[in-house]
């Protein structure tokens, strides 16, 4: 996703509902790969399968101060979405996500909330790994009730029964999640890639990403073995790994992000990261071992973890827009407590009062955090838009 750490997007299109509030972002001061631990998505939604809306929307034009300031805390950009999921890789038999054909699956799959519903490509084959692949009986213990068809619908009508206050409904009945729907659901994604071109993102504009990336991809074209690999245009782990610091560094990688995105290379290569630990694994697992690696902080694996492997149950409490839109639910004024400051949580009080107001919410409190950035007035289409165009 080209965009650089000061662009912010529009609010949500007029017609939404008016219980929003209009929250202006300032920019915030760069820091290393690891600071995202409390970031927030407000500026900027993952979406990878790219919703479209009935109303198009483009990102308002702004000019680019000379000099960087201080923001409000926990603020992210669209920059720090980049880290997380724009780079899920297609397989030559897979459809482009440029909105020409559709993502089919053949045949639905069992889903379930705890688990990968995405498929996912190992990193150094051709091999798509799924945590249910067929209906047959070689799933452990009780078989799935849903389907990738119709998990969506479940979480949907799980979130319309535990709205008590009636704020929520109006928006999922006006805005449909693409990012769990069975089209969504279809696409393949390689953690390999999708986390180290994250990596290759952060704290950097969008074209500087994009000219470093083109430039460490081409460190491996003459490899034979690159052509072999799991994403035809991606290199895999095993040559990573290989690949000096040094050499890594001539792609415009500082020593840093050199050292995070061959350290992510070696977690693959030697099997304590894999596309079948990453979909069958407990939600709690696929954290520990993503946060384990250097240049992964907690907030970029939460996303990674939701918009990518299509985790059902995951909640950002270190998410400001997600924050911003609970206090929105909730009925608070959030223009008040933001004039009033307050630190990390001065829309909601605590993380523990996040918590509770979002545990009724589960299983599906990834669907509730997408709709916690519509409430907090987050205008998403246009980044879709981006991210399709990104992974054509």
């Amino acid at each position: 996703m080209a965009l650089r750490r000061s662009t912010r997007v529009q609010a949500l299109p007029k017609a939404a509902p008016t219980l929003t509030a209009q929250l202006k972002v300032t920019k915030r001061k760069a820091s290393t790969a690891d600071s995202d631990l409390s970031k927030s998505a407000a500026e900027a939604i993952p979406i990878i399968n790219g919703e479209e809306t009935s109303t198009s929307v483009t990102p308002a034009k702004r000019e680019i101060p000379r000099k960087r300031t201080k923001v409000e805390h926990d603020t992210a950009t669209p920059a720090d979405i980049s880290a997380v999921k724009t780079e899920s890789a297609l397989p030559d038999s897979a459809v482009k996500m440029n909105g020409t054909v559709p993502l089919q699956d053949p045949l639905p799959r069992p889903a379930e909330p705890h688990v990968a519903n995405a498929p996912i490509k190992s990193p150094d084959s051709n091999k798509v790994v799924t945590a249910y692949s067929t209906w047959s009986s070689d799933i452990a213990g009780p078989a799935p009730t849903g389907t990738t068809n119709s998990i969506l619908d479940d979480a949907v009508a799980h979130l319309k029964r535990m709205d008590e206050n009636g704020r929520l409904t109006p928006y999922i009945e006006k805005f449909h999640c693409k990012v769990f729907d069975a089209e969504g659901l279809a696409q393949p994604i390689d953690p390999f890639r999708s986390l180290a071109s994250g990596i290759i993102s952060q704290q950097v504009s969008g074209a500087a990403a994009s000219s470093i990336k083109k430039k460490f991809v081409g460190l491996f074209e003459a490899s034979e073995a690159h052509n072999y690999a799991g994403s035809p245009d991606f290199p895999p782990p095993a040559l990573v790994a290989a690949m000096p610091i040094p050499t890594l560094r001539t792609a415009g990688l500082s020593q840093r992000k050199a050292e995070y995105i061959q350290g992510l290379a070696e977690h693959f290569d030697s099997g304590r990261l894999s596309a079948e630990m990453l979909a069958k694994a407990s939600d709690e697992e696929v954290m520990e071992k993503l946060i384990a690696v250097r240049g992964l902080g907690k907030w970029s694996v939460e996303m990674f973890a939701c918009f990518d492997l299509k985790r059902m149950n995951v909640f950002s409490t270190g998410d400001l827009g997600v924050q911003r839109g609970l206090a929105v639910y909730t009925g608070k004024d959030v223009n008040k407590l933001k004039a009033k400051g307050g630190g990390k949580w001065k829309y909601m009080g605590s993380e523990q009062a996040m918590l509770e107001a979002a545990e009724k919410f589960s299983p599906y409190r990834s669907l509730l955090m997408w709709y916690m950035w519509r409430l907090s007035d987050v205008d998403i289409s246009a980044l879709e838009k981006m991210e399709r165009t990104e992974a054509e």
